[in-house]
């Protein structure tokens, strides 16, 4: 399995096979495993896809997996992340309301997983992270992403600052969720092009960073605790901006929300 890795549990599976972006080289099951309809599905793409099926004891899954396998796991080739300039030309050719994702140093794969099913969940265009110091994505970001990360691009980069610089040529706003923020999050219109930056767990978005955005906006928190995990913080301030998008284009969708509660 040298120069693969190992992905696991049957969300995860079930998306590898139907976004065919990356080669499996073999599927494992744990032998006695229940056939229930997803693993079924799994097993009937898997065949007619002429995918390897092995039967091994469960605790060799135990071994080479990091968390909750379910009885599946698969040895695949190693995610290709999309180039910048590829994704940022693509957008233009469809550039409306567009949002991006950009980590600035998430180091936890549980946070990363989180955020990336976040991000498709909410239409995003694709996730930008940084080449050093930010975890990429492994067996464990693509089990927290719960298979999101194998249908919405990732982009790696060299350089953070670049690529926004790149961004706002392209007529995007840059948007950094930082607590020092002078707005709140839900005071900031955005009926544009934005690119959302979170920064690292305990670090923020480093000041480099902060200086190429246009904003910086913060979250309200007037409990006893003075900072949110940057996966909740995502998902707070990405559906904010989901709010006001969907709430633009169809005024009608807030009254039903609202005569619901």
């Amino acid at each position: 399995m040298e120069n693969n890795e190992i992905i696991y549990g049957k969300n995860n599976i079930e998306a590898l096979l139907a976004s065919n972006k990356r080669k499996i080289n073999k599927i494992f099951l744990a032998k006695g495993i229940k056939f229930d309809s997803k693993i079924q599905k799994i097993v009937e793409t898997a065949k007619s896809n002429g995918i390897i099926i092995q039967d091994v004891p469960r605790e060799k899954l135990d071994n080479i997996t990091s968390g909750t396998h379910q009885g599946i796991a698969a040895s695949v080739s190693p995610i290709e992340y999309i180039d910048f300039d590829d994704f940022l030309n693509n957008m233009k050719a469809n550039l409306e309301q567009s949002l991006v994702i950009i980590l600035d140093g998430v180091e936890d794969p549980y946070n990363f997983g989180s955020i990336i099913r976040t991000a498709f969940a909410a239409g995003a265009n694709g996730i930008i992270i940084p080449k050093r110091r930010s975890t990429p994505v492994t067996a464990t970001v693509e089990k927290a992403s719960a298979g999101a990360a194998q249908n919405i691009p990732i982009i790696q980069v060299t350089n953070i600052n670049s690529a926004i610089e790149k961004l706002k040529e392209a007529n995007f706003w840059i948007i950094g969720a930082e607590s020092s923020g002078d707005k709140y999050y839900f005071d900031v219109n955005y009926d544009m092009n934005c690119a959302l930056v979170l920064g690292g767990e305990g670090k923020g978005v480093s000041q480099l960073v902060k200086k190429h955005c246009d904003f910086l906006v913060k979250i309200p928190m007037p409990g006893k605790i003075n900072s949110l995990n940057v996966a909740n913080a995502a998902s707070i301030m990405i559906y904010e901006i989901v709010r006001q998008k969907m709430t633009k284009k169809s005024p009608q969708i807030l009254d039903d929300i609202t005569a619901k509660l």
